[in-house]
């Protein structure tokens, strides 16, 4: 009986080092993503109208892929009546568990917006409330992973429309003059169109051209308008809002001072004896013009405007100060 251990059968070969490399791609992971949102009750397509061609239809995923880890943003179509916290997180539990058994990729992030809304088809009541089930996935996450942190980057405030914004109007206008006229000329060369041509003309008489009283001041006008140009172009934008105190590291919400402005007016307008109120917000504070119609003590009116109109301005992230000026 032959020893097992003298068998000259060979090895069988590894081969997965030869196997290639697996590549998914991010409608693969769009398409399971949609999918999986679909399994989820209360979740429904929707689709009609210009979404056949545009691609625009719910559900619809926006995904983002890195090295072993997915972004995903999913816009929905909910049945209506429904538990917007239900339904998110039992999206948010289908999608995620979905992508890592298919996929093998970890979700970084995975936001669930609810995009529109369908009425159920039927007789039934829809003013009945539907019963709501919470289940234990509704109420604390399947991730088991400690979240990794992602750093917080503040949105660029609101600003106004750069101040070269008129400059560029005009030179882009001169831009397609100049290609007319250069069209033109090129017609003209070419024998297509018969007409006095305007460049060389012009050239001719620029060659011709000496010495006038008016070009000094010709020059010294073109001098001027380059300086304002590269001056406008340098300017910065000019901030239009004001950011507000929110529950975060960063401002994320802004208000115009027109709009702070009416608040505080309509706020003083509103108190006994005030005739009216115009306020004008600025950078570094909040002027409140009143007039008053009797003799109230002008210490008792200004302590109440500024009891009414404070608390607008405490809404701010940086409060300015509120002056209030009385004419009677």
């Amino acid at each position: 009986m032959a020893d097992p251990s003298l068998s000259t059968t060979p090895a069988p070969e590894d081969t997965r080092a030869h196997r290639g490399s697996l590549v998914i791609k991010d409608r693969a992971v769009a398409r399971i993503a949609t999918a999986a949102a679909l399994q989820v009750p209360g979740v429904v397509r929707r689709s009609g109208g210009l979404s056949l061609l545009t691609g625009r239809e719910l559900p619809r995923a926006d995904v983002t892929t890195g090295a072993n880890a997915v972004a995903v943003n999913l816009y929905v179509a909910a049945e209506w009546p429904y538990d917007a916290a239900m339904l998110t997180r039992r999206v948010h539990d289908s999608v995620e568990r979905q992508l890592r058994e298919l996929t093998g990729l970890s979700v970084h992030e995975l936001n669930v917006l609810v995009a529109a809304t369908a009425v159920p088809e039927g007789d039934g009541d829809s003013d009945t409330a539907m019963p709501v089930e919470y289940l234990e996935s509704d109420i604390v996450s399947a991730r088991t992973e400690p979240r990794t942190a992602v750093p917080v980057v503040a949105p660029l405030p609101p600003l106004a429309y750069p101040a070269a914004a008129p400059a560029a109007a005009l030179i882009a206008v001169a831009a397609l003059l100049l290609a007319f006229t250069a069209a033109r000329e090129l017609l003209i060369v070419r024998g297509t169109y018969g007409g006095a041509p305007w460049l060389r003309n012009s050239f001719e008489w620029f060659g011709r051209l000496h010495w006038e009283p008016w070009i000094a001041p010709a020059a010294a006008a073109c001098v001027a308008a380059g300086i304002v140009l590269l001056v406008v172009a340098c300017k910065p934008r000019r901030r239009t809002h004001l950011p507000l105190q929110v529950d975060g590291p960063v401002a994320t919400v802004w208000m115009r001072r027109t709009d702070l402005a009416r608040m505080c007016s309509a706020h003083a307008t509103a108190l006994t004896g005030v005739a009216t109120a115009r306020t004008v917000v600025d950078r570094r504070r909040a002027v409140v013009r009143i007039t008053v119609e009797d003799e109230t003590p002008v210490a008792e009116l200004t302590a109440a405007v500024r009891a009414a109109v404070e608390p607008n301005l405490a809404l701010l992230a940086k409060p300015i100060p509120l002056v209030v000026k009385v004419n009677r």
